[in-house]
């Protein structure tokens, strides 16, 4: 049986090279105009952030809109956004766009954000190194998740789903190998409505299915 290897990963964040959006209109211009990259960051990268700290909304775009234009119905819409519903990056920047669009058709004045609080369009590097740390057997899955940082959670759970075979998490692919003995645990990753979740709770409900099908307490 093939191990199962543990990475663990960080990101190096940079300026896009993209102006600073002060106004709801340049955010649009900034959308139409940034690399996929761009839009990747600030929807399936903000989870692994320690600077992300707003648990209403999972991508920049709804955070700042909210906190910084106080448009709260924006907010709202671009915060119910499921990056992984879509099929790649361009028809999840139509959707953003679209969004957009719809409310600057609504208000009579642009909001803007005061000095100081622009948005600044970035994109990062994902670094990847081996911790060193092998699953051997399926019943030790759970005890490792509960091990990992939460790079690795980040990594193996969320950051693998926009890899070959996309949509599918690093354990799912694993216990794929193993036939029969690997489906229930694959059952009940595929149980896990991931996406809103933040990374500590995404880790204590993995722990928590897959302790329950190797019939731990």
């Amino acid at each position: 049986m093939v191990p199962f290897i543990v990475y663990d990963c960080a990101l190096l964040t940079r300026m896009s090279g993209l102006p600073a959006a002060v106004n709801l209109r340049e955010l649009r211009q900034g959308v139409a105009a940034c690399q996929d990259s761009v839009i990747y960051h600030h929807f399936f990268e903000t989870p692994l952030r320690p600077s992300f700290d707003n648990p209403d909304y999972r991508n920049d775009f709804a955070v700042w809109t909210k906190l910084q234009l106080s448009d709260r119905v924006l907010a709202e819409r671009l915060g119910i956004i499921d990056p992984y519903s879509f099929n790649n990056i361009p028809e999840l920047r139509r959707h953003l766009l679209e969004l957009i669009d719809d409310r600057l058709g609504e208000v009579y004045q642009v909001p803007s954000a005061m000095p100081g609080s622009e948005f600044y369009f970035m994109e990062a590097t994902t670094a990847v190194f081996d911790t060193g740390e092998r699953v051997e057997q399926p019943g030790d899955l759970a005890g490792a998740v509960q091990r990992m940082t939460l790079g690795s959670v980040y990594y193996h759970f969320l950051e693998a789903r926009r890899r070959e075979p996309v949509e599918v998490d690093d354990f799912t692919v694993w216990l794929r190998d193993l036939g029969e003995e690997g489906e229930p645990y694959i059952r009940a990753l595929n149980s896990i409505d991931f996406y809103f979740y933040g990374l500590i709770d995404l880790r204590r409900e993995l722990v928590r299915v897959l302790r329950e099908v190797g019939g731990e307490a």
